[in-house]
């Protein structure tokens, strides 16, 4: 995997030191910020692929910070660094948008893994997507819209647009309604009825052009969730 850029926001300075020197000796190049200020300034303007934040800092709270990454960097992958172990906060975390939670005391390897692991599956969410070829046309996300090969076109609802985006970034991998609610609606899962997914899935073949009996792009995962076709076919 080539070399990244990583914020690490953490306030005990050994901590990040340590965490500073495991990224960069696995050929990262790194960020700091030690307090809430810096942190919402370098994770607001910094040019980063991910950030590493812990939830308690001088001057703000994480979860705050996570909460404006996400209104305004929605594509930026973070990983929470903690020593919170209370379900609550991982919920929250991960309702905010998080992509990944380690709790404190953590080892360097576990944490090398988790950066590589969310580092290979981020190609990022759903804005800055390239266009998607479909077999009834273009999809694009910049204008949010279906263009289709006859000339027609359809707009896409903004979750519409972030789950399609969310899916083409993970074609042939089976999409969990959970993973859905969790990571493109910023919904806590549990509890919740996944119909609504469903219901937005047949919107979204519409759209598409994808015939629900014989579908050719979304696919239906039985017991599972949905997933993109692995290429699905060009006009």
């Amino acid at each position: 995997m080539p070399a990244r850029t990583i914020l690490v926001i953490e306030d005990d300075a050994a901590i990040r030191h340590g965490v500073v020197t495991a990224l960069r000796f696995a050929g990262h190049t790194t960020l700091e910020a030690g307090d809430g200020p810096t942190a919402s300034r370098l994770a607001e303007r910094a040019e980063c692929d991910l950030v590493l934040l812990d939830l308690v800092l001088p001057g703000a709270d994480g979860l705050d910070i996570l909460a404006a990454i996400r209104a305004h960097r929605p594509t930026l992958p973070v990983i929470v660094l903690t020593a919170r172990g209370d379900e609550r906060d991982r919920v929250k975390g991960l309702t905010l948008g998080a992509d990944d939670y380690v709790v404190k005391p953590f080892s360097v390897g576990e944490l090398l893994a988790r950066v590589t692991a969310v580092l290979r599956r981020s190609p990022e969410r759903a804005s800055g997507a390239e266009d998607l070829a479909l077999p009834a046309g273009t999809a694009d996300f910049a204008r949010r819209e279906v263009r289709y090969a006859d000339g027609g076109r359809v707009e896409l609802s903004q979750r519409e647009a972030e789950l399609l985006a969310y899916l083409a970034r993970n074609p042939g991998r089976a999409i969990s309604r959970a993973e859905i609610l969790t990571r493109v609606w910023r919904l806590d899962p549990q509890g919740l009825s996944t119909r609504a997914i469903d219901m937005q899935v047949a919107r979204l073949r519409e759209k598409l052009r994808d015939d629900p009996a014989e579908p050719q792009v979304l696919l239906t995962v039985r017991g599972t969730g949905y997933m993109l076709a692995q290429q699905p076919a060009a006009p």
